[in-house]
């Protein structure tokens, strides 16, 4: 049969007769970000990733054996090639010399450039829709938000609601919000620190008083079975796509958690169980605590309870935005392969630097950015506040965190609490979302039930680094989601 399509091995494309690296070929591809064409081999999946994110994390990805293949488009190889004649007078020895990677099929007719991101449904980075939001002025952002907020705000009035249209709008507009912070902070950086607030200001107002709206029409249905299906679909392996499933699902879970501890028994049931089930999770991170003191009340400081509106809004403005110093391509959860402990770390230290200093955003939602990964104080979590704890410490060798969750800020900066209660609500979803993700790179997506009996297994029984009990709930509300859905 005719050749389907004609692609280039990157091992062959990268060097040189002599076996060495072809640098000028290298130089030109991270120049221009070519794209990749990742291929899984044991499960034939693809997936386009932008060379110079590969690079990044580790220059040899493409010589070692991995599981990957990847491999380059005629298209892009012959560009690549005028690319580095232009530049230095020759290529690699003849283009014969370069092993073609041949899909036997039926001979297509010609596609435009476009249509092989089309094909592979993934776009790269943080998505084409980068590139819209970035050339917008601060006004036409803050425009686009307020925008969103009104489209939101019309939903909220209508008695019937239309499934479909609320979903789109919901998973749209948050979208839209991601961006819009990530391209508009990536500019205020350039400035001094006053000067950034004042550009970023509008757009943070506008985003908090989106976010009202949306997470009001979200709390009214939180088991919206078409919202989740189409989070689902709509997934392509993009950072943006993250933080938005991320999002939702927060809000999600958070309606969840205050619905179920106010107008149930639910926690007169966990008082209950604490001794059986519990006691001995928290003993081991509060080892200095007689274990027959230990209690509902030692967990929660000053009791287990729902969430106030404020509390609710401001950690919501922190689910949107946790991800925002993540540079493209990094991927959690995965194999070595796409692990760089370095480059994963720093997102958390630029994204609450970024915040801190460039914007006024409340400081809750900068505390959940640069907590979301400490893992309660296990040595693979990692989060910019564990620098200052321990230096807190030296300074007061007698201080002793005595509780293990705050819902207030004060008790966590104080040493009196272990963690942070919105931080550990978006430790447990974002790890979720990782491993359930369908274009998931480096291994196959799991299931729900697949992903909450490893989540209980790797986080909570062998290492501790989730918080048991709002796993326990978040466990029931992925449960409830899921029944809903069939």
């Amino acid at each position: 049969m005719p050749d389907k399509e004609i692609t280039f091995f990157l091992s062959k494309v990268l060097k040189q007769p002599d076996g060495k690296k072809n640098k000028n070929v290298i130089e030109v591809m991270l120049e221009e970000d070519v794209p990749v064409i990742c291929v899984k081999k044991s499960l034939n999946n693809k997936r386009l990733m932008p060379f110079k994110a590969l690079h990044d994390i580790n220059e040899n990805f493409w010589q070692q054996d991995t599981g990957w293949e990847f491999s380059l488009t005629e298209e892009s190889l012959n560009k690549i090639k005028e690319k580095v004649i232009a530049r230095n007078g020759s290529w690699i020895d003849g283009i014969t010399n370069i092993e073609k990677k041949v899909d036997k099929a039926e001979k297509p007719q010609p596609k435009p450039k476009d249509d092989v991101l089309e094909e592979l449904e993934v776009e790269v980075g943080y998505g084409d829709e980068y590139k819209i939001f970035n050339e917008m002025s601060t006004f036409e952002k803050v425009i686009q938000l307020n925008k969103n907020k009104q489209r939101l705000d019309e939903l909220l009035e209508l008695k019937n609601k239309d499934a479909d249209v609320v979903t789109e709008a919901l998973v749209n507009t948050t979208k839209d919000a991601a961006l819009i912070n990530q391209t508009t902070l990536v500019d205020a950086i350039r400035f001094a620190d006053d000067e950034a607030k004042k550009l970023t200001q509008e757009m943070v107002d506008s985003t908090n008083e989106m976010i009202k709206s949306s997470a009001q029409l979200l709390s009214e249905d939180i088991f919206n079975n078409e919202l989740m299906n189409t989070l689902v679909k709509k997934s392509n392996g993009t950072i943006v796509q993250h933080m938005t499933r991320v999002y939702i699902q927060g809000i999600a879970f958070l309606s969840y958690y205050n619905n179920l501890v106010s107008t149930s028994s639910a926690i007169q049931k966990m008082r209950i169980s604490f001794q059986t089930r519990y006691r001995d999770f928290y003993h081991k991170l509060l080892p200095h605590i007689d274990i027959e003191a230990l209690s509902l009340e030692r967990v929660f400081y000053g009791g287990m309870r729902a969430v106030p509106p404020d509390y609710f809004f401001n950690w919501a403005v922190g689910f949107l935005i946790h991800d925002i110093g993540k540079a493209a391509a990094v991927e959690y959860h995965e194999g070595e392969a796409a692990y760089d402990r370095n480059i994963v770390i720093d997102h958390v230290k630029q994204g609450y630097n970024s915040v801190v200093s460039k914007t006024n955003y409340p400081m809750e939602a900068s505390l959940i950015i640069g907590y979301h990964h400490e893992y309660y104080g296990d040595p693979a979590g990692y989060g910019f506040f564990r620098a200052y704890l321990q230096q807190y410490k030296k300074q007061n060798p007698e201080a002793r965190q005595d509780y293990c969750i705050s819902y207030d800020l004060k008790p966590v900066l104080d040493y009196h609490c272990l963690a942070y209660f919105p931080a550990k609500i978006l430790e447990i979803i974002d790890v979720y979302d990782s491993v359930t993700d369908p274009n998931r790179v480096y291994r196959k997506a799991m299931t729900p039930e697949e992903a909450l009996a490893m989540m209980y297994e790797e986080f909570v029984e062998k290492h501790r680094k989730i918080d048991f009990i709002l796993f326990d709930i978040f466990d029931s509300f992925i449960r409830e989601q899921q029944k809903r859905r069939k």
